[in-house]
């Protein structure tokens, strides 16, 4: 029987799409399992600090081999500065997402300070890792060392812009020393959330970190208003 030429014969389906399904599973797959180790190091990072945790209980934590753990993270110090970079982008989205001078006041910032404080109290683990980290940290030969150092500029960068910003636009008084509020501000912080680690049901950090933060808003605004 002759062929219909005006025919054009069916394409045989893609074979690579079972091949491309399954990769994408498996990248799924590995991305939970490395989410599962970063989340398991913060735990073994807060209870035992940096150098007496171990990758190999960190890994039989995670049902896997030392060797698997070492299939995403490269070290020990690999994974130390990828729980820090995951909790820094998690504060960054919540407080530092674009320019200070767009942000539209010191008062809606104190705010999402307390907000992320509030969120804190439900983060126990990431809280206590750290501080502890940062209490360890201050031997320059910690690996988080400069990881640290570096945080506590661009944070107070930050708040000083934001501050000086908020001067411009005539929100804050002229007069206001922006670095020493900010400095100030990230030390009550780092102080409330020691006392709360000790003592989680004594210490509402989040209360008392809002209080402070309306004082002081009522002390260096123009309008003396606060949160």
């Amino acid at each position: 029987m002759a062929q219909d030429k005006g025919r054009t014969a069916p394409k045989a389906a893609p074979k690579t799409a079972p091949k491309a399904a399954a990769a994408r599973g498996g990248y799924a797959v590995g991305d939970a399992r490395r989410q599962k180790i970063l989340d398991t190091a913060v735990e073994h990072f807060a209870q035992w600090g940096f150098h007496a945790s171990s990758l190999a209980r960190i890994a039989n934590d995670c049902g896997i081999t030392q060797g698997g753990l070492l299939h995403h993270f490269r070290g020990k110090e690999d994974l130390l500065l990828s729980v820090l970079a995951q909790s820094e982008q998690h504060d960054v989205e919540r407080l530092f997402s674009g320019p200070a001078e767009e942000v539209p006041s010191v008062a809606a910032h104190f705010a999402a300070v307390v907000a992320l404080a509030e969120e804190n109290a439900r983060r126990p683990g990431l809280v206590r890792m750290y501080n502890t980290l940062v209490g360890e940290s201050g031997n320059p030969g910690h690996p988080a060392h400069a990881y640290f150092r570096q945080r506590y500029d661009r944070v107070l960068g930050y708040s000083v812009d934001l501050l000086r910003a908020g001067v411009a636009r005539g929100e804050v008084r002229p007069d206001a020393d922006c670095e020493a509020v900010g400095r100030e501000t990230i030390a009550v912080m780092d102080g409330f959330q020691i006392q709360w680690v000790l003592d989680p049901q004594g210490v509402d950090m989040a209360v008392l970190l809002r209080a402070y933060l309306d004082r002081r808003l009522r002390e260096i605004t123009v309008a003396g208003t606060g949160l």
